[in-house]
């Protein structure tokens, strides 16, 4: 009896330890499909994560907007340059307005706020902000859906604001420093435009290279936010930008920009939609140990708990509105 026990451990054990050798980038080659498509998205849920850091250092040493417009740019031309050199088509004529309207939504509004925002509020708090997203989606629907919207979305969203409460809670004598409401107002608003570009991507898919589509929205956004920053007294001529700055940038660019998009999308082509949305839960967990780690912003119990219950009310929120396998399967189509 016991060494039947103790054979059982052991094969446990050894369970384990395969299914966390997916995870082995220095054999993720030899894995199949799902395998890299796990690696993938583990790969996503750590960078997305880590791009807030980034982005609270570079904002430190340069205007916000001008940060988010390199970024924006370089990654963009990099998307642009690859896919043309591999003979991908320019988006049709019909296609420039949804791209436009995207890169206004999710680029210029949503990561050009976001990126602002971090600088007057800890990454971390910026991260769980961004994360409830969904939570607009449930609100919107209220107005808008003719269908009933299901109970776990309702409870998800009362919830998710309840968890939201909570950490503000611990934030209180916080909103009596302006700069503290504005970067939660910048944070807030960008969650908004995101959710708005995520009904429009919806409504208004494009039937061409998601890559290449995201290179095009990216450069136009990222020539926008530019200008914009043009305007700004702050404004730093590029020569004179700090290699501190610069140092995100590339950061932002090869790490946020390129291989966790390209990864998630992998993901999100080879793995079910409701799993591959992990990623969303992870990465303010992410950002707000390593903001506590290496900022030394703050880590109490009640952030930790508003954090966990924000996160629980956008899962369940995700969790009712899960695709079925043929929907799933029209979106990697697309």
């Amino acid at each position: 009896m016991h060494k039947s026990g103790f054979n059982k451990t052991i094969s446990t054990a050894t369970d384990t330890v395969k299914s966390l050798s997916a995870l082995n980038p220095l054999t993720i080659r030899q894995k199949g499909t799902r395998a890299k498509a796990i690696f993938a998205l583990a790969v996503v849920s750590v960078l997305w994560g880590t791009t807030w850091l980034a982005s609270k250092q570079g904002v430190k040493h340069m205007p916000a907007l001008e940060m988010a417009g390199i970024r924006q740019m370089l990654g963009g031309a990099i998307y642009l340059i690859y896919f043309s050199m591999k003979g991908a088509a320019w988006p049709k004529a019909k296609d420039v307005l949804p791209l436009l309207v995207l890169a206004f939504l999710n680029f210029v509004c949503s990561n050009g706020l976001s990126t602002w925002g971090v600088k007057y509020i800890s990454a971390g708090l910026g991260s769980i902000i961004a994360a409830i997203f969904p939570l607009w989606l449930v609100i919107i629907g209220l107005f808008t859906n003719k269908e009933k919207i299901p109970v776990k979305a309702i409870v998800g969203l009362v919830l998710g604001f309840a968890g939201v409460c909570i950490i503000f809670y611990d934030h209180l004598k916080d909103f009596l420093n302006p700069d503290f409401r504005f970067g939660i107002i910048l944070s807030i608003i960008a969650t908004w435009t995101w959710a708005f570009g995520s009904l429009y991507t919806k409504q208004h898919a494009s039937h061409f290279n998601p890559y290449f589509g995201l290179g095009f929205q990216m450069l136009v956004a990222g020539a926008v936010l530019f200008f914009m920053s043009t305007f700004d007294a702050r404004f730093i001529a590029i020569p004179n930008i700090p290699w501190q700055s610069w140092a995100s940038i590339a950061y932002l660019v090869v790490f946020g920009s390129l291989i966790a998009f390209v990864a998630y999308l992998y993901s999100l082509q080879h793995l079910p939609t409701e799993q591959a949305s992990i990623y969303a839960y992870i990465n303010p967990v992410v950002a707000v140990l390593l903001g506590a780690w290496i900022f030394g912003e703050s880590l109490t119990a009640i952030l930790m708990v508003g954090g966990c219950v924000t996160l629980y009310g956008v899962y369940l929120v995700n969790k009712a509105f899960k695709k079925s396998p043929e929907e799933q399967r029209d979106v990697m189509d697309v």
